[in-house]
């Protein structure tokens, strides 16, 4: 699905807007949010120099997310814990048919999250981020940090960038190294172009209760 330049470029686009914009947008209700025109301007002056350092740095590009990683729900010994995507108010016309599922997997190798949806406006750009609080009542509070009050960006965040596909199907797998806390409760998703539009959230339920935090005290310090 997104094994062209195109589509690398549109992954690429999609995590320049959550690096410009989630400060103010993903953690809030957008009172202190970017203008979309300026994010879109601001993305489109780095967009050359964001394809040379993804190209550089493959972790970065790996903790916005790998289509071809092994999805959550296949990780070896993982603690495993899902939900469906519930449609949140603040999504903008055009998603109602919205609907799909997200996985998180705690294992020995780190974190696993694979997000997919379908019934989106096809050909668009998306990011994801776990989130530190369930869906309700604050469509899932701040991002989830591993180092809480540290860098807002991945690693220390986990973030998802997609592109809706012909048929308006969005797929992606993110990794990362550490095990979650407990407290990565949620996933939002948002166009990527309107972080205040959140579409989406998934309350993440556990497929055996304590499993991960079984799994985190079992964590190598």
């Amino acid at each position: 699905m997104h094994s062209t330049h195109r589509s690398h470029v549109r992954q690429i686009t999609a995590a320049c807007c959550g690096l410009v914009l989630f400060a103010g947008a993903c953690g809030s209700d957008g009172a202190d949010a970017v203008p979309a025109e300026t994010a879109a301007q601001t993305v489109d002056e780095m967009e050359p120099d964001m394809d040379m350092d993804m190209d550089m740095d493959p972790e970065m590009a790996m903790n916005m997310g790998d289509p071809d990683a092994t999805p959550a729900d296949d990780v070896d010994d993982a603690a495993l814990a899902r939900g469906t995507f519930v449609l949140l108010d603040t999504r903008p016309q055009g998603y109602d048919d919205a609907a799909g599922s997200a996985v998180i997997a705690r294992s020995p190798a780190g974190t696993t999250v694979t997000v997919e949806l379908n019934g989106l406006p096809p050909n668009v750009d998306y990011i994801a981020h776990v989130h530190a609080e369930p869906c309700a009542p604050d469509n899932g509070g701040p991002h989830y940090q591993f180092d809480v009050g540290g860098s807002t960006v991945p690693p220390n965040e986990i973030h998802l960038a997609f592109t809706s596909d012909d048929d308006g199907v969005g797929f992606m797998t993110a990794e990362n190294d550490a095990i979650a806390g407990v407290d990565a409760q949620a996933l939002v998703v948002h166009p990527a172009e309107f972080l205040d539009n959140k579409v989406a959230c998934v309350d993440f339920v556990e497929d055996r209760a304590g499993a991960a935090a079984g799994m985190i005290d079992d964590e190598p310090m």
